[in-house]
């Protein structure tokens, strides 16, 4: 047997668990953690400008690094609290990551000792697991089983505190002897997929609906090949976007609330049967129920046994992992389509491409300043199907998910259900550590961009090259969108004469001179020709000096994206919707990658 720190252990387990990338900020109750990382090697640190901005590195890395599990690291006290909002979005999108923070030691943890805290309690309700490992021999235990919770069943995030004298105390423990838990996760049976494509096989207009779940399980390859077999069109949630290119001639467009498609839309309303994997019937897909769920049959295939029924009760429910599920739906779709005995849907699959060759919002302006739709208009232009998007919340983000075209998994990286401002510029970071050769191009409001900015220099030191968009109409746009419904604009302008750049106007931050603090470069553009340039000057300035790059968008003040309040039969469009024949979806491809 070796005698180490149980820190050691800890480290020496983590690179035997796959992990090879952390991001943190060292303090005195977790330094001895630090001390055993520089002496074991093999984990690369990063080192943040704020620990939740840690935590927002490390799921971008995981949602980009197909398999590997990202890992924040922090002292105690503020350092967790600082995280929940990273565990909060990790276990909303079903994300695991690791939270490993340092704690006062076991003796004075009831006596209000300086920044010591009960954050495994704090933690509990965003996590999977939380614990105060209090004594010294658990520790690779407890490591151990936070590994086969976070990719066992639904996947998720797991935090473990480590008292200062917990970590500093040695154990037997010998890395050479050590073995990951195997991982559980529920199976369908050949049984429950028989009888799902039986259900399928009745209907007239059936759907499928691709949600994160799939991509998680990395079965997204299974799920356009059942597609295809079947020739059922596909409907991928805003977690699943990119599971089939958007140029596939069964890709039906995204349903929603907010970030849909018309023609998505269009076609769910015309189905009759949808079968989901991997989702989560979110409220802002599904709108009001009565709506959604009104002369259709409902089969829903998800990991976590309670997420079925949870939102409403499907006509036929199966817990299982979406790989495991989908390995027997092609199993079985394919001996019956050998048998001649699968429905032809041809003429339901080309009715939804028509949809989408006539359904499109408009997006080409002219206008002085610029509208949003323009800036996504060139975004598809400059940045080919590889491009891997980051982005959060706002109009921005739902603009982006109406407009941007995605073409492979794991390429729109997107902060789901609990959609903290601030996420977007940490994730990028997080994205562009566990894919360093990617076109990683984050996607934020104004807002979003302040909230975090400061990790730009992290970008900066640590030599993380990627293109932010920085959307810039000094507004809260989708709050104040929203106060239409109560007749107010009421604190959510982030206007002022900024006295040192009066040359903004009434648009208050220089973004470009406090980018350009931070070590990094930006470009600001105010007319429509400019932009496609300025996305490729970006590029060549990324990859030269290899920090982030900005690229500053000013627009008009007020632009009101289409979406709804209520259901998906009724959402407002605004003004600014097109169906000419440039926007047909043949171009989508040609338009990505010119």
């Amino acid at each position: 047997m070796s005698r180490m720190t149980a820190a050691r252990a800890a480290v020496e387990i983590l690179k035997r668990e796959g992990v090879t990338n952390a991001f943190g900020v060292p303090g005195a109750a977790i330094n001895p953690f630090y001390a055993a990382l520089k002496a074991s090697g093999g984990v690369h640190h990063t080192l943040a400008r704020h620990v939740e901005g840690a935590s927002h590195m490390a799921e971008g890395y995981t949602r980009a690094a197909a398999g590997n599990i990202g890992v924040c690291i922090g002292t105690s006290g503020p350092a967790g609290t600082d995280m929940i909002t990273g565990l909060y979005s990790a276990i909303a999108d079903s994300i695991p990551i690791l939270c490993i923070t340092g704690q006062a030691p076991t003796a004075v943890l009831h006596k209000e000792d300086f920044q010591a805290v009960d954050i495994a309690s704090i933690a509990k309700p965003v996590t999977k697991a939380a614990t105060t490992v209090l004594e010294a021999a658990q520790v690779p235990g407890v490591f151990q089983q936070a590994f086969q919770l976070m990719r066992s069943g639904r996947p998720g995030p797991v935090l473990i505190d480590l008292p200062i004298d917990v970590q500093l105390t040695e154990i037997e423990f010998d890395p050479e002897l050590y073995e990951p838990l195997p991982v559980n996760k529920p199976a369908a049976s050949r049984k429950q997929i028989e009888r799902a494509i039986e259900m399928l096989n009745a209907s007239e207009r059936p759907l499928l609906v691709a949600g994160g779940g799939v991509i998680n399980a990395d079965a997204c390859e299974l799920l356009v090949e059942f597609a295809e077999l079947t020739g059922v069109p596909v409907v991928p949630t805003l977690m699943g976007w990119g599971i089939l290119a958007d140029d596939h001639e069964l890709n039906a467009g995204m349903v929603g609330l907010q970030t849909s498609h018309r023609y998505g839309n269009a076609n769910f309303l015309e189905s009759d049967f949808v079968l989901g994997i991997g989702n989560r019937w979110a409220n802002r897909h599904t709108g009001k129920l009565d709506v959604y769920t009104k002369g259709r049959t409902f089969v829903h295939v998800d990991i976590e046994p309670t997420q079925l029924g949870k939102i409403f009760a499907p006509d036929l429910g199966i817990a299982s992992d979406a790989k495991a599920a989908l390995e027997l739906f092609v199993e079985v779709a394919r001996e019956l389509k050998a048998a001649g005995t699968l429905k032809d849907r041809s003429a339901w699959a080309a009715s939804t491409q028509e949809r989408k060759a006539t359904l499109q919002r408009r997006t080409h302006f002219d206008d002085v300043p610029l509208k949003p739709q323009r800036v996504y208009e060139e975004m598809n232009r400059a940045f080919g199907p590889e491009t891997r998007y980051v982005t959060t919340i706002g109009l921005s983000q739902i603009a982006g998910a109406q407009m941007l075209h995605v073409f492979r998994p794991r390429h729109w990286i997107n902060c789901g259900q609990a959609g903290p401002l601030g996420w977007t510029l940490p994730a990028a970071l997080g994205v562009a550590t566990a894919d360093p050769e990617a076109q990683v191009v984050a996607l934020s409001g104004d807002y979003d961009f302040q909230f975090m900015m400061e990790e730009l220099a992290v970008g900066a030191q640590h030599n993380i090259p990627y293109v932010h968009v920085l959307v810039n109409n000094s507004y809260l746009g989708l709050i104040r969108q929203a106060q239409r419904t109560f007749d107010i604009d009421f604190q959510v302008s982030l206007e002022f004469e900024n006295i040192n750049s009066p040359e903004l106007g009434v648009y208050g931050v220089d973004h470009v001179k406090v980018v350009e603090g931070l070590g990094c470069k930006a470009i600001r553009v105010t007319e429509p020709d400019q932009l496609l340039p300025a996305f490729e000057e970006a590029k060549k300035l990324a990859a030269e000096y290899r920090v982030p790059v900005v690229v500053e968008a000013i627009l008009e003040r007020v632009t009101n994206i289409a979406m709804s309040g209520t259901d998906i039969a009724s959402v407002n469009e605004f003004e600014d919707v097109a169906t000419e024949p440039g926007h047909a979806p043949t171009a989508i491809r040609a338009l990505t990658v010119s």
